[in-house]
């Protein structure tokens, strides 16, 4: 995983998300963020560059208080391809499990992608 950092990649990714509003909103509000200043602490991060399947929105890791909190250790995400999704959620550190978290998303076959992986590796979801 990238973490975008630069204006003029965050301003790309934002014209990017905004062609496909509604199912992007929950990621556009936090790169918005990110690229006005970020005083909320979070990141953007992308599978690949420039040509991205999964944008994965979070608090940098650094301000995680309370590991147990998922509605503080809250991940919003859009994607493109549902394997990049799963690859993002079984084979990254992106997306750590030694924390309670809450994806966030608005498309079909997010609920039925985290399912997949959870139960590939034995966790539970609620």
């Amino acid at each position: 995983m990238q973490v975008l950092r630069c204006p003029a990649q965050l301003q790309l990714l934002e014209e990017t998300l905004r062609k496909s509003l509604p199912t992007t909103l929950p990621v556009l509000g936090t790169v918005m963020t990110v690229a006005w200043g970020n005083p909320a602490s979070h990141e953007v991060l992308v599978d690949s560059w420039p040509h991205f399947g999964v944008v994965l929105t979070r608090l940098r890791p650094e301000e995680h208080r309370d590991p147990g909190d998922y509605y503080t250790n809250q991940l919003a995400v859009f994607y493109r391809d549902k394997g990049a999704l799963q690859a993002l959620l079984g084979g990254t550190e992106a997306v750590t499990r030694a924390r309670a978290f809450q994806i966030l998303g608005m498309q079909d076959g997010l609920d039925e992608a985290v399912q997949e992986v959870a139960s590939a590796r034995g966790l539970k979801v609620e």
